[in-house]
C-alpha cells in the first residue's frame, strides 16, 4: 500500500484535489492518506471530507490524522507539503500592514518582495524540519512541495538537505493555458507550449494550436482591446498586466496579472494611480482573498463534513499523474521546480527553476531549455538576486543578506531608499520575532 502524508493537511480544498486526484487513479486509490496539521479542528474537517470522499468512489484508501509530524512522516512514499507559517493572522497581515506605512504597497506578497522574503524565513527553517525527520523515516519518499515561496524553498532545500528526492510543483502553467484558451475560445487540451523560466517568471516560449502560432493572436487580440475576456478564474483581476508585459518583451508569463505586478517595477508606483486603474491591478488583493476564503470555507465546511458522500472529480495539479509515474514506471510530464543542474544554462547554477520534466520511476528528471530570449533571462536575474540573498541569509544565519534581498527587490527598490528599506525590514523582523530563526533578531529590538 502507497502511503501518502500530507504536511499541512488542514488546507482542506488542496487536500481535497490530491486525494481526489489519487483516489481516481487506479494505482493509488487504496492508498493510506496520513493527514498532519497543527490545527485540531481543521484537521478533523479534512478527516471527515477524506474519508467521504473514500466511501464515494468505494475504495480501499484509509486514512489516519497526527498532530505529530514524525507519526505522519514514518513509512511514507510521498510528502505533499501545503502550510503557511503564521497564517493569515497575524503573518500575512503583518507582511501587508509594515510595508504599506511606508509607502510599499503589494498585491499578493507570498512569492517575492519583502512579503516573499518574509515568509521565506519563516518557512524554510520548518520545512528543512520536514526534511530532516524524511531523511530518519522516509530516506527514499519523495517531497511535492506545493508552499510559498516556491524558488527559495525549493533553493534552500537542496542546499541543505541534497539528498531528499524533491519537487517544488504549481499549477501557474495550467491557470495560465486555461486563460489563453479563453481568451482565444479555442480548446486548452489542443495546445502545445513549452515554458520555462523561474516559477511565477516563467513564459511560454512556444505557443501553438493545430501548428499554428498563437502569438500573433494574442497581440492583435491585445491591441484592438478585444482581450484579455472577462477573468475566468480571478473575477477582481483582468489579465492586463501580463498582456501588457507579453505587448513588450515578447512572450506571455506564466503567473497571474496580480502576482507579475509586485514582481517588477513598472505597475505600481507612488503617485500614479493611473497605473492602478488602467491596469486593474488589485492591492491587497490576498488579504481580500484570505478573508473571503475563510467565510467561504465556514459554510463550505457543514455541508462536506455532515457525513454525506462528496462527488469525487479532477482537479489540474500534477500531484496524483506525478506520484503515479514513480509508481508504475508510467512516463508522464510535469513542470517541476528543481534546482538548476544545467537544465537552465542561461541561469545560475543551483537556482531553483522551472522546465518541464520526466517523471517514471526513475523520479523527476528535468529536460533542458537553452533559448530562452536574454530580455527574459534579465528579468528572471532580477528576481534569482532576491531568492539568493534570502537564501544565504537562512543558509549562513546572516541577517544582512535579508537587507540585501529587499535592496536588490524590483519593486521594493523602486518605491523605497536604502534607509527605508533597512526600517521596515527591522519592524517587520520585529513584528514576526516569534515565528523567525533566533538569528533574525535586528539590531535596535536587542
Amino acid at each position: 500500500m502507497t502511503k501518502i502524508t500530507f504536511i499541512g493537511a488542514g488546507s482542506t480544498i488542496f487536500m481535497q484535489n490530491i486525494v481526489g486526484d489519487a483516489l481516481l487513479t487506479p494505482a493509488l486509490a487504496d492508498s493510506h492518506f496520513a493527514l498532519m496539521d497543527i490545527d485540531a479542528e481543521r484537521l478533523a474537517e479534512s478527516e471527515a471530507v477524506a474519508r467521504a470522499m473514500i466511501r464515494s468512489v468505494g475504495s480501499g484508501a484509509t486514512v489516519s490524522t497526527h498532530n505529530d509530524r514524525r507519526a505522519a512522516l514514518d513509512g511514507a512514499d510521498f510528502v505533499i507539503t501545503a502550510f503557511q507559517i503564521g497564517g493569515y493572522e497575524p503573518c500575512t497581515v503583518t507582511d501587508f500592514e509594515i510595508p504599506k506605512q511606508y509607502g510599499l504597497r503589494q498585491t499578493i506578497a507570498d512569492t517575492l518582495g519583502i512579503g516573499g522574503i518574509m515568509r521565506g524565513l519563516r518557512t524554510v527553517p520548518v520545512l528543512w524540519d520536514v526534511a530532516r525527520d524524511m531523511m530518519q523515516l522516509c530516506p527514499n519518499a519523495t517531497l511535492l512541495q506545493y508552499v510559498n515561496p516556491m524558488a527559495i524553498n525549493t533553493w534552500a532545500l537542496a542546499e541543505q538537505f541534497p539528498a531528499v528526492k524533491h519537487v517544488g510543483l504549481c499549477h501557474s502553467v495550467q491557470n495560465t493555458v486555461e486563460e489563453l484558451a479563453h481568451d482565444l475560445d479555442l480548446p486548452k487540451d489542443e495546445f502545445r507550449y513549452k515554458v520555462a523560466g523561474v516559477n511565477h517568471v516563467a513564459f511560454f516560449l512556444r505557443l501553438e494550436h493545430q501548428g499554428r502560432d498563437l502569438y500573433p493572436a494574442l497581440r492583435q487580440g491585445y491591441a484592438s482591446g478585444q482581450i484579455p475576456k472577462a477573468p475566468l478564474l480571478m473575477p477582481r483581476c483582468p489579465n492586463k498586466v501580463r498582456y501588457e508585459v507579453m505587448d513588450h518583451l515578447g512572450y506571455f508569463c506564466t503567473e497571474s496579472s496580480e502576482h507579475l505586478a509586485e514582481y517588477v517595477p513598472w505597475f505600481i508606483k507612488d503617485g500614479r494611480s493611473d497605473l492602478i486603474e488602467q491596469f486593474s491591478i488589485p492591492l491587497d488583493e490576498y488579504p481580500t482573498r484570505c478573508v473571503e476564503q475563510v467565510a467561504s470555507w465556514k459554510e463550505q465546511a457543514k455541508t462536506l463534513t455532515d457525513g454525506r458522500n462528496i462527488k469525487v472529480t479532477r482537479s489540474h495539479e500534477f500531484a496524483a499523474d506525478l506520484m503515479n509515474a514513480i509508481v508504475t514506471d508510467t512516463p508522464y510530464v510535469a513542470y517541476g521546480n528543481l534546482p538548476n543542474a544545467g537544465q537552465i544554462p542561461q541561469l545560475p547554477l543551483g537556482a531553483a527553476v522551472e522546465t518541464p520534466c520526466l517523471v517514471d520511476s526513475n523520479g523527476v528528471q528535468p529536460s533542458v531549455v537553452a533559448d530562452i530570449p536574454p530580455q527574459l533571462i534579465a528579468l528572471m536575474r532580477s528576481q534569482i538576486n532576491v531568492q539568493e540573498l534570502t537564501v544565504r541569509a537562512l543558509v549562513d544565519r546572516n541577517p544582512e543578506y535579508i537587507y540585501h534581498a529587499a535592496m536588490m527587490d524590483p519593486h521594493t527598490a523602486a518605491e523605497l531608499d536604502l534607509r527605508q528599506i533597512r526600517n521596515m525590514v527591522d519592524d517587520l523582523l520585529i513584528a514576526h520575532a516569534d515565528w523567525l530563526p533566533d538569528w533574525c533578531k535586528p539590531a535596535k529590538a536587542a
